[in-house]
């Protein structure tokens, strides 16, 4: 069926315009959905599952405080300058806010970043095929990773997106029997928290808050500084406003007010997600007659791995057709995982590598069959990573120790350059060459020097997660105050020149004539009150 959507739209999909942002045609809900989806791979299901199941509730905290508010800020604060400067991308923003030097190093690092993470969601899909059917890991890998570059190497983002919509309806479908079924078994949410709390001995895996007053009183090993201003701020804001994978879909909205919706309806969305995400690890914990933590043997791999929770319910619950639908929705989540990581490869190594640095100047034909090309090496490069992945015991570490090399630093570096006029092309490109240094040096020392633990993460308990986030606020810090030194001591661009990209000097287009109830402002209040009362409930 994917493929089948893949040759349709190919005709759509001639022009860069058209291949690499879809037309700029998508309504606001298909944009949303699509944003959600893109971040929904088989990825978020099997390594959030297995988080939970590690880490309890806390994990929900990356759905809802590292989520929700860096969602509603890139709707709200950000989409009006990365639409109104029409750029291909996040580094193509980074080129006319700060120069040539900033874009290539911001796109190379992104460029890396995006075949690891889709060799995760390779992996991921490898695994659930290897666990519930048997299948050869090596085969299951090569032949759903070259369906997925058939289908976008053909249509472009405006495949990938259409397929991400089916995709995620075809994920709650199945997914949500896991949960389900799980909650009647283990009686009710109530009596839930009643089996976990026996089988861990803690009733710290069911608190999102409680716990966070101190380094020992939650599994994580992290307190409430951690997770508000790690993933709350530095890492949740940064992946969701500067991540161009994710960017990228919103850019393909049809105009300003559906560009700016579409996070608003992305961020609904994304707050029902742990019901079918968190849940099934924490009722693994309840119910899994054998308790896996920090004993499971991963099939694929022969190593300890927490990574096949999720399969693991999934066999338990599902007879043979309940499974096939449950397969259906994990091999959806995958090609829509791995499907936005090579859509947003193509467009970067296309416009921002090969079309800056390599071939500038030649017909757009051209670079659509260079990004069509490179969809095809994304693939390859990212069969290579998702072997490399097989060494990790929770996919989510890894995931979250790529973000906080990638992802932190350049939140600074987009920020700055949004907000603050003074900012310059120096100043913007050591900055971001220093957050994303340092952070990679501090996970090296780590590795090299475990008793560093203590120092970057602040405490000599903290779990890998808790490290990533810590890691995070640093690189982070050291990007941010870099920039500043250097672009005071550097030359500032005449404000002339930074019409439509720096606030206060960018014109946006006033909604008063629109009724308040179609505003994005008014569904972003509504989102937010929602996301308080949640985090409230499960204090």
């Amino acid at each position: 069926m994917v493929l089948a959507i893949g040759f349709y739209l190919k005709r759509r999909a001639e022009s860069g315009e058209g291949f690499f942002l879809a037309g700029r045609q998508m309504t606001a809900w298909v944009a949303g959905l699509s944003f959600l989806a893109a971040n929904l791979g088989s990825l978020e299901l099997m390594g959030w599952a297995a988080a939970a199941y590690q880490y309890g509730i806390l994990a929900a905290h990356w759905y809802w405080i590292g989520a929700i508010p860096a969602m509603l800020f890139l709707g709200l604060v950000m989409m009006p300058f990365y639409y109104i400067s029409r750029t291909h991308s996040v580094p193509g923003y980074l080129k006319l806010r700060y120069g040539e030097g900033t874009r290539a190093l911001s796109a190379v690092s992104f460029a890396f970043m995006t075949v690891l993470m889709s060799g995760v969601n390779m992996y991921s899909m490898a695994l659930v095929l290897k666990v519930v059917l048997g299948w050869d890991i090596h085969f299951s890998i090569w032949i759903s990773s070259l369906t997925v570059a058939v289908y976008v190497g053909l249509g472009g983002l405006l495949s990938a997106i259409f397929n991400e919509v089916l995709q995620f309806v075809l994920i709650w479908l199945g997914a949500a029997l896991v949960p389900v079924l799980g909650l009647i078994e283990a009686g009710g949410w109530s009596g839930a928290v009643a089996k976990i709390a026996q089988a861990t001995g803690s009733h710290s895996y069911t608190h999102l808050w409680s716990t966070l007053g101190s380094f020992g009183d939650n599994p994580m090993g992290i307190n409430w500084f951690g997770i508000v201003f790690g993933i709350g701020f530095v890492v949740s804001f940064g992946y969701w406003t500067t991540d161009f994978l994710v960017v990228q879909r919103v850019l393909a909205a049809k105009d300003l007010r559906a560009a700016k919706m579409a996070p608003v309806i992305g961020a609904a969305f994304k707050m029902l997600v742990p019901f079918i995400v968190i849940l099934p690890g924490l009722l693994a914990l309840a119910v899994l007659p054998e308790h896996l933590v920090g004993e499971t043997r991963a099939l694929a791999t022969g190593q300890s791995s927490y990574n096949e929770v999720l399969p693991l319910m999934l066999a338990r619950y599902c007879g043979p057709g309940l499974l096939g639908l449950g397969i259906t929705a994990l091999i959806a989540g995958f090609m829509s995982g791995m499907a936005g990581n090579v859509s947003a490869f193509a467009t970067v190594w296309s416009y921002d590598i090969y079309r800056a640095l390599i071939r500038p100047g030649a017909e757009d034909r051209h670079y659509v069959a260079v990004g069509r090309w490179s969809t095809i090496l994304g693939v390859l490069i990212s069969i290579g990573t998702a072997y490399l992945v097989m060494q990790f015991a929770s996919i989510m570490d890894y995931v979250q120790a790529l973000f906080s090399f990638f992802v932190a630093p350049l939140f600074g570096t987009v920020l700055l350059g949004m907000l603050w006029r003074r900012a310059t092309g120096p100043g913007g490109f050591w900055g971001l060459l220093a957050g994303t240094a340092s952070s990679i040096g501090m996970w090296a020392w780590v590795k090299l020097q475990p008793s560093a633990l203590a120092i970057i993460a602040l405490s000599p308990r903290a779990q890998p997660m808790a490290e990533d986030m810590y890691r995070g606020i640093w690189s982070w810090v050291i990007c941010v105050g870099v920039t500043v030194a250097v672009s005071l001591a550097t030359r500032p661009r005449a404000e002339a020149e930074l019409a439509g990209l720096v606030y206060g000097l960018t014109p946006i287009p006033a909604e008063t004539d629109v009724p308040l109830h179609r505003r994005p402002i008014f569904w972003a209040a509504v989102v937010a009150a929602v996301f308080v009362v949640l985090n409230l409930l499960f204090w």
